[in-house]
């Protein structure tokens, strides 16, 4: 009799999911590794921005189907928000703590939520009232309990970049009827070359190691687990891969601990749990929901 593969199926796609999350969680060990801290401040998030875009960019554009490829007037939009988003959360990573940055980043989805009410109409959901209570205690927490000017400043970039990710979102519902591979290569490639005047200025010279490092950030770190991450998310539930996903903001910071001895301030555990745990209600409350709508009177 031949062994049932129907349970086993699922867990491939949740193992993959998990690996993009894993891959993706490796951003601030890549930024706060010696040699890339070596480039000099002024000059490192900009550089890291643009190359490590480019470097995903290069990488997705073979999954592009040529019939996927067209021009809307919204991706003018689209791209300068994940250019600015990629900017802001690199440069914040280098001027404040990986766990700062991350959890700041992760109020996205607390602010989709109102930019949704404010630009597309829609009604804002009492399931999101955790996030968005969330988010901001979380925000007032880890900002108000900062007491170096620089982090401060880099706290106050890692908001921005959670702002113009949730721009970002809100502008990918827009178009969701854009093929996603398409519009994730353009964003990636776009942001790169949109930054290369400026970050070719710099008097900056690149040892040999740096710009393997920072390839393998953009291909690693960005490039690959998007494409493990499209490929599964259409085998697993929604509910699954956002929980699953919920991995890369509690590990970010825990690589940088683990490699770089950074610290992690208690007051930015408790903010980012507080960020974390608002996300985490909001979809376990929508997971229940599904499920009683599910079941047959």
């Amino acid at each position: 009799m031949s062994g049932d593969t129907s349970v086993e199926s699922p867990w491939k796609y949740r193992g993959l999911v998990i690996l993009a999350a894993l891959l993706w969680s490796l951003s601030g060990l890549f930024v706060k590794s010696p040699l890339l801290r070596d480039i000099p401040l002024e000059a490192r998030g900009p550089m890291l921005a643009c190359y490590r875009a480019l470097a995903a960019g290069i990488v997705l554009f073979p999954f592009v189907k040529r019939s996927a490829i067209r021009w809307r007037p919204g991706l003018i939009p689209l791209v300068l928000s994940f250019s600015v988003m990629n900017i802001l959360f690199v440069t914040s990573m280098t001027l404040t703590s990986a766990a700062a940055a991350i959890f700041l980043e992760c109020t996205a989805t607390a602010w989709v939520a109102l930019l949704s009410w404010l630009i597309l109409r829609e009604r804002l959901q009492r399931s999101m009232l955790l996030p968005l209570i969330g988010a901001l205690a979380g925000i007032t927490w880890i900002v108000a309990a900062e007491q170096v000017p620089g982090q401060v400043l880099g706290n106050l970039i890692a908001l921005g970049s959670g702002l113009t990710y949730a721009a970002l979102l809100v502008l990918l519902r827009l178009l969701k009827d854009e093929n996603s591979t398409w519009l994730t290569a353009l964003n990636h490639l776009a942001a790169g070359l949109l930054l290369l005047p400026w970050v070719i200025t710099f008097d900056v010279a690149l040892s040999t190691a740096q710009w393997t490092l920072i390839v393998l950030l953009g291909v690693i770190q960005m490039g690959l687990p998007y494409v493990l991450f499209a490929y599964s998310v259409k085998h697993i539930s929604a509910t699954e891969a956002v929980l699953i996903s919920l991995m890369e903001p509690l590990l970010n910071p825990l690589w940088v601990w683990l490699f770089w001895s950074e610290a992690i301030d208690r007051s930015i555990v408790i903010g980012g749990s507080l960020i974390l745990g608002g996300l985490l209600a909001r979809v376990l409350l929508e997971s229940r929901k599904r499920a009683a709508l599910a079941v047959p009177d």
